[in-house]
This record gives structure tokens, C-alpha cells and sequence, in this order.
């Protein structure tokens, strides 16, 4: 049997230009909130509406998400990526010179839409372009890299434009990467979709996007505004579109989603413990960007200059991984990774709101650095276990899972560390602080930093005092509940994933000798093994999916 294909020089350029899509959408998510003031000014937003060009744009990259996969798998990757490109660099131009709150919302709602479609068709394209495993380990290594590069640049580059000019320049970061990819996407990458894909069923496109959107919205508004009759009812109706929709998966004979993924080891175990990762770590960020802020007093600039070392330690850890996997089972590469993200998660309970930004610097660089092969080779395990003519879906549910995680992680963790707040400050309010103020400075620890500034010098120093000792402790049980979660995922990852072998260029060969072999006994249809990628054995009620093979272009 022939070798695994390694990649070449077109592939590794074709992932750099794969990167810029996914460093633009992790700079969007962030890059906005520095414009609020500007934008607020110029458009005068109601509060409802503010809320909705803040938030629709997340709400629908999740709820697009898996339907966007599926489609790349249907009409190819390449073809989806391109046209998502164009849709996000035309939304971006008209945003930026938005006359109104209206069609700002409505534009963002398009960024959404079109961004939906560039994450799963980068990394199912990359999932077709690096058969090699080791390889595709690489590749996954460097994607993760930009999608952390952009999370800290767009606060950076953000700032800088706001500085010199109008709010609507955050949204033309957008538009010169989606002309270049635009450009040369069509020289360096491939095409691939599935050759027999069957019929779409556009039932199960409605349902997948009403329970996703549904699901988050209901998640962000919780953790936003507590427990509230609007968000329990749109959540319970996610959970409920959910389900039908899975029941509807079951039954088709060409399921928008293969359930059958998920009876693969390796992938299921690698969403469970992913997600717990990111569940945890989100909400511990969630408090230390504020804390940064409202404690020690940084401007977000600042705040953001504070995470380049974190970005480092995380493309140190990246271009490290893929080399720890050629000799240790990834299943060790990653428990040893989270144990060590759990001393950083401990180092944070040694804040005490003085100056030490070194010491918090320190935490999130060995917390990102810990945390990064388990985001790689859970990611590398997630496209890995598909099928190559799936693995469009494959990787929608892999960024949906991420998506629903962190929203989970800062409801409830966010939620958690909230209540601590409170009890503490109720506890060490200083006397002479009036009921409705008190009653402010108990709501959020912004909210007791502004409402001590209407109150006698000496009164409000007490106060901010005690806020931001109260944050503080709220922010110790965070880390401490965030180390026993990342803890919990290092030993579920060990016990899952204990059988799957190091990864190195013979042992891909030998695995793919293997697979044909089997083929050849069993009549084209060899059965899963425990292996680090089988693909899912036939069940009665859904089209085989051994035999085919992807159509490249």
C-alpha cells in the first residue's frame, strides 16, 4: 500500500494564507468593545441596541456553525471559504460607515454569518491538506497560533486606531486579508468536498441554527443579567430544539450530522475534555481581564500589552507540541500539560490586588502554556477521527464546542465568582454608605467604583477598598475551582486516551497498510479500531461512509 502523502511547500503556504481568516475572526472578537465610547457618541444606541452590536455577531458565528461545515462538505471547502471571505469583506466596508444603530446591527449580523463559514472550512482544509499525521499536528499547532495572536493583537491594534481615527476603521482590519486570501486562495489551496454527500436536509439546517443560537443567547444573557423568565425560556427552547434535532439525525438516511463520530473514543473523549478545559479557563479570564482593569487600574491598552508574554508562552507551547508527540503518547503530552495549567490556575489565589502584575503575568504564562497541547492535539484528535469527506462537520463542531464552553464557563463560573462578591462586600461595607449605593456597589465591582465617586472622599476610598478585596476573593475561588476542573480533564484525558500511540511518520504508514489491508478482507468496509483516527463503522440506518474518498481539484 502506498505511504501516507506529506505535505509540500504549496500545502505550508497554503496554511499561511489559511491563518488569515482565523486571525482576523479572533481579532473581531475583541477589537469592538474599544470603539463603544466612539460609536456610542456618534449613533446613539439604546442600551438594547448597543447589546446587539456587541453580541449578535457571536451569537451567530455559534449558531452557523455546524450548517456551515456540512455546506463546505456539499459544495467544497475552498468555494465556501472564498465566499465567506467576500460576504466578510463587504460587510466590514459597509460597517464601517454605518449611518445607523439599525444597519450596524444588521451588517453584524452578516459578520456573523460569513465568519460562521471561515473557521470549519480553515481547519477541515487543513484537515484534507496534512494527511500525515505528524504533520497535521504541525499544522494545527501553527492555526491555533493565529487564532492566539489574534486575540491579543485586536485590543493592541484596536487602540492604536482608535486613536488616530473614526470607530468605523476597527471593521477595515477585516478587508485586506479577504482581498489577499481572495487573491491567492485559489493558487495555493485545493479544493475538496464529498462526493457523495446525499441530500440536504434543510429541516435539520433550521433546527441546528435555532437550538444554537438559542442555547447561547440564553447562556450570555444568564451570565450577563443573572436569572431572568427571557433568557430560562430561550435556553430551555435550545435544549429543546436540541434534542429534536438529534432525534431527527438518527433517522435520516443523510444526517446533517454524523452521530456515528461520536462512538469514536478519540473524538468524543477529546470534545468532553477540551470543552472542560475552556469551561474552566474562560471564566478564570473572565475575572483577570477585569481585574487588570478595575483593580489595578490599567487601561485596556495596557491590559493588553500585559498578555503579549501568555501569547508568547502559547506559540512556544505550540511549536513544542508536535515534537512531545513523536516519542509520548498524546494522551501524557496533554494531562501533563493541564496538571501544569493547574499551577497557574493556583498562582492566581496569590493575588491580592497590590501591584503584582508581574506575578499575574507569570500565572498566565504557565497556565497558557499548559493549556496549549490539550487545545492542539484535542483539536488535531477532533478533525483527525472524521473521516476526510466529513471532516467539514468535524471541525464545525469542534469551533461550536469551544463556542458553547467559554459561554458556559463565564455563566457559570462568572456567576460563581459574582455571588462570592457579593457576600464578601455585604459583609465589609463601610458604614455611612446609603442603601441604594450599597445596592449599586453589590451589583458588578464596576458599578461600586462609580457610585463611589458621588460619595465623601474618605467613604468612597472605603468602599473602592473593599469592592476590590471582595473581587479579589472572588476571583481566589475561581482559580481554585478552575485548577480542580483542568485537574479532573488532565485524568479524564489519561483514562480515554491512554491506548492512543505516539504519532510519528512509520507508524502513520504502518497504520495506513492496516486500514487498506482490512479493507481488502472485509470488502471495502473495515471496522473502528481504538486507534488515534478510525473512522466510524457503518450502522443500518445511514449510507456507509467506508470507500469513499475525497474529490481534490
Amino acid at each position: 500500500p502506498a505511504p501516507v502523502p506529506r505535505a509540500g511547500r504549496r500545502e505550508w503556504t497554503g496554511l499561511a494564507v489559511l491563518a488569515l481568516p482565523t486571525l482576523l475572526i479572533s481579532m473581531d472578537v475583541t477589537v469592538l468593545y474599544l470603539a463603544v465610547p466612539q460609536l456610542s457618541a456618534d449613533l446613539a444606541p439604546s442600551s438594547s441596541q448597543l447589546l446587539w452590536i456587541l453580541d449578535v455577531y457571536g451569537f451567530l458565528v455559534a449558531g452557523f456553525l455546524i450548517a456551515m461545515g456540512v455546506l463546505g462538505d456539499r459544495i467544497g471547502r475552498r468555494r465556501l471559504l472564498l465566499a465567506g471571505a467576500a460576504a466578510f469583506g463587504a460587510a466590514s466596508l459597509i460597517a464601517a460607515w454605518s449611518t445607523s444603530a439599525e444597519v450596524l446591527i444588521a451588517n453584524r449580523a452578516l459578520l456573523g454569518i460569513a465568519g460562521a463559514t471561515l473557521m470549519p472550512s480553515t481547519l477541515a482544509l487543513i484537515r484534507n491538506m496534512f494527511q500525515d499525521p505528524r504533520q497535521r499536528t504541525a499544522a494545527i499547532a501553527v492555526w491555533m497560533s493565529s487564532f492566539t495572536v489574534g486575540m491579543t493583537l485586536g485590543p493592541l491594534v484596536g487602540g492604536a486606531l482608535l486613536e488616530h481615527f473614526w470607530w468605523g476603521s476597527v471593521f477595515l482590519l477585516g478587508v485586506p486579508p479577504m482581498v489577499l486570501l481572495l487573491v491567492v486562495g485559489p493558487m495555493l489551496l485545493p479544493e475538496y468536498r464529498d462526493p457523495d454527500p446525499g441530500r440536504l436536509d434543510l429541516s435539520s439546517v433550521a433546527l441546528s441554527v435555532a437550538a444554537m443560537i438559542s442555547l447561547v443567547y440564553g447562556v450570555k444573557e444568564l451570565a450577563k443579567d443573572g436569572v431572568a423568565p427571557v433568557p430560562v425560556l430561550v435556553l430551555a427552547a435550545g435544549l429543546v430544539l436540541g434534542y429534536v434535532f438529534v432525534r431527527r439525525q438518527r433517522r435520516l438516511t443523510d444526517p446533517l450530522l454524523d452521530l456515528r463520530l461520536f462512538s469514536d473514543r478519540a473524538f468524543s473523549a477529546s470534545l468532553l475534555t477540551l470543552t472542560l478545559s475552556l469551561f474552566a479557563m474562560s471564566g478564570l479570564f473572565f475575572f483577570l481581564s477585569q481585574y487588570m482593569q478595575l483593580v489595578l487600574g490599567l487601561s485596556p491598552f495596557e491590559a493588553g500589552l500585559w498578555t503579549l508574554p501568555q501569547t508568547a508562552a502559547m506559540i512556544v507551547a505550540a511549536a513544542v507540541t508536535p515534537a512531545l508527540v513523536k516519542r509520548s503518547r498524546p494522551a501524557y503530552v496533554m494531562g501533563g500539560g493541564l496538571v501544569v495549567a493547574a499551577v497557574g490556575f493556583l498562582m492566581f489565589t496569590l493575588l491580592d490586588g497590590s501591584d503584582d502584575l508581574v506575578l499575574m503575568a507569570a500565572g498566565t504564562v504557565v497556565f497558557a502554556a499548559g493549556i496549549s497541547p490539550m487545545s492542539i492535539l484535542g483539536v488535531d484528535m477532533i478533525v483527525g477521527a472524521a473521516p476526510p469527506e466529513r471532516a467539514g462537520a468535524a471541525s464545525a463542531l469542534s469551533e461550536t464546542n469551544q463556542e458553547f464552553g467559554m459561554a458556559i464557563g463565564v455563566a457559570v463560573l462568572g456567576s460563581v465568582g459574582t455571588a462570592v462578591y457579593r457576600a464578601q462586600l455585604t459583609d465589609a461595607l463601610p458604614a455611612g454608605v446609603p442603601g441604594a449605593v450599597a445596592e449599586t456597589a453589590r451589583d458588578t465591582l464596576g458599578g461600586a467604583l462609580g457610585a463611589a465617586s458621588a460619595l465623601p472622599e474618605g467613604t468612597g476610598s472605603a468602599l473602592v477598598a473593599a469592592a476590590r478585596a471582595a473581587f479579589v476573593d472572588g476571583l481566589h475561588v475561581n482559580a481554585v475551582i478552575g485548577a480542580v476542573l483542568v485537574v479532573l480533564a488532565a485524568v479524564l484525558v489519561v483514562w480515554l486516551l491512554r491506548d492512543v500511540e505516539p504519532v510519528d511518520p512509520e507508524s502513520a504508514e504502518a497504520a495506513a497498510a492496516e486500514v487498506a489491508a482490512g479493507a481488502a478482507v472485509a470488502g471495502g468496509s473495515p471496522e473502528s479500531g481504538d486507534g488515534a483516527s478510525p473512522s466510524p463503522s457503518p450502522s443500518p440506518d445511514s449510507t456507509p461512509t467506508a470507500g469513499r474518498s475525497d474529490v481534490r481539484v
